[in-house]
């Protein structure tokens, strides 16, 4: 592919994920984006659950089962002359790691909210993140076709509490029973409500009044949001693009998922505003623009057993640069060894089709024999690129883990080594003993582990809390065996590095009183 045609298809990318608080409507906004894009006939309903009929992006089976999104999966489409490639994030708070290395590989967020609750601790630390990173947030206040908050109060939760400014591109004309449409600033007109699953269009003259629609014009509540979007004219913020690209202010829109209303004006807007694939920084504080001929990217997921009957195993990698082709020899930086791409995919969410060619913004995912970890960059040609890290939580809680049956022990063995490289949760070794140990965030991942050990690898496991402990590594070097006690367990992680499991942060400080040379890292 030539310069110029490599800079218009990277020009077409828009990847973006969608953030929320669990219940706010992420899954339903999703089905309906899909839907626009021909990828679905239909959108489900949250009552589908019960029946059978789940959401595209919730593929693994405990999802269906308990209703939350606890992957992160990827969904490809063409829509509008784009490429639209949409990141589905964890909604549990117990799977924001996998979230916050998603936001590692998207241009831009889309964040839910549900309009009757307002701004909820979920959504704040996954804003916090987008927040870092600078890039672009779109807000959907969702759920308008139910009674909620006001919509001023919203507009000002979300300042206050998110600290970045907010420019709301449409306006509610009535909530929940009396919602009869919204006002859409951006376009200057109406988008009536007709409570099947369709909308009007009603233009307005200079003057703000609706051209052709009587009945609105006399609609007490359409003279209430004309007030409303008066008084944001003169005292709210002005649109400001710039603003907007660096992750300063955010255009927010009101609509309703379930019944899919305002979701087209909001997503139309969106592919407008949101930018096309940016630069990545490398460890080594340089940039790699994704117009560059060298093919790079790096993987921010690995899933096994997307196809359980295949038991494989997918490393998603974000492409940075360059172009993908099937077939190609890449390098792996961690290793410096060279990989063939022979088998590589794209996503429909449970669906995949072979990639033949790909280029920066895309996600493609790799067939992985073991190749692969979370964060590994790979690469083309010279020079030799590193991409930064990628966010990393050392766990607060432990179990011990064991398989209950002795004689399934291979089963055992090659699902736990599968099952950690996802990085949900981590494993350790007593060093003593040479038993398992699960390090994880939240109690939830716990419970995925242990039914994914049993219904992917046919091993029912025994778990025996250990409650909360801080984990502090320590220099091999200063290390000896005798400073483990009931008190600070010592084990090793995977790569074999010493760690201290301390009880609480009084055995912690009585360690460093006891051992003041002694270096310990809360790294992982």
């Amino acid at each position: 592919m030539d310069t110029q045609k490599l800079a218009d298809e990277v020009e077409t990318r828009r990847t973006f994920a969608i953030i929320s608080h669990p219940d706010a409507g992420k899954t339903t906004i999703t089905e309906q984006l899909l839907l626009f894009g021909g990828v679905v006939r239909e959108a489900g309903t949250v009552k589908a659950r019960k029946t059978g009929n789940f959401a595209k992006s919730d593929w693994m089976e405990i999802e269906q089962k308990r209703g939350i999104s606890v992957t992160s999966s990827v969904m490809q489409f063409d829509y509008a002359g784009k490429r639209i490639n949409i990141l589905d994030t964890p909604g549990h708070e117990d799977f924001s790691e996998d979230t916050y290395r998603t936001l590692m590989a998207v241009d831009s967020a889309v964040m839910v909210i549900d309009s009757a609750k307002g701004i909820e601790p979920q959504t704040k630390k996954l804003f916090q993140i987008c927040k870092m990173r600078g890039i672009p947030i779109f807000t959907f206040m969702n759920k308008l076709d139910r009674d909620g908050r006001d919509p001023m109060d919203l507009i000002d939760q979300l300042e206050e509490v998110l600290g970045i400014e907010a420019y709301p591109m449409n306006w509610p004309i009535g909530m929940g029973k009396t919602l009869t449409g919204i006002y859409d600033r951006f376009n200057h007109r109406v988008e009536k409500y007709n409570h099947a699953d369709d909308s009007t269009l009603v233009e307005l003259d200079d003057d703000d009044n609706p051209i052709n629609d009587s009945e609105l014009a006399e609609d007490p509540q359409f003279k209430e949001t004309r007030d409303s979007v008066e008084l944001l004219e003169m005292a709210g913020n002005d649109f400001d693009q710039e603003k907007i690209a660096k992750g300063d202010q955010t255009p927010v829109f009101f609509g309703s998922a379930l019944v899919n209303f305002g979701v087209k004006t909001f997503f139309d807007a969106y592919l407008k505003f949101a930018p096309a694939p940016g630069e990545h920084k490398t460890q080594e504080d340089t940039v790699v623009a994704p117009t560059a001929e060298q093919f790079s990217g790096f993987v921010f997921k690995i899933q096994a057993n997307m196809n359980p009957n295949h038991r494989d195993r997918i490393a998603f990698v974000r492409i940075c640069s360059g172009e993908f082709e099937k077939g190609m020899d890449v390098n792996l930086a961690r290793t410096d060894k060279k990989i063939r791409l022979s088998n590589v995919t794209e996503f429909m969410a449970n669906t995949r089709e072979n990639v033949q060619t790909a280029v920066a913004g895309d996600i493609i995912g790799l067939y992985d024999t073991g190749n692969f970890q979370i964060g590994d960059t790979i690469f083309t040609g010279k020079p030799k690129i590193n991409f930064e890290k990628l966010p990393q939580f050392t766990p607060e809680l432990f179990v011990r883990v064991a398989a209950k049956n002795v004689m399934k022990q291979k089963s055992f063995h090659k699902g736990i080594q599968q099952l950690v490289q996802e990085g949900a949760v981590q494993l350790y070794t007593s060093y003593s003993t040479n038993d398992y140990i699960l390090g994880a965030v939240g109690q939830l991942q716990f419970e995925v582990f242990q039914f994914r050990m049993q219904n992917e690898y046919n091993s029912e496991i025994t778990m025996e809390p250990m409650g909360k402990k801080t984990a502090r590594w320590i220099d091999p070097d200063q290390l000896d065996e005798r400073m483990s006690s009931s008190r600070n367990l010592l084990v090793k992680d995977r790569n074999g590095d010493p760690l201290f499991l301390f009880e609480n942060q009084f055995a912690l400080r009585w360690f460093e009183d006891k051992y003041p040379d002694v270096k310990l890292t809360a790294k992982l």
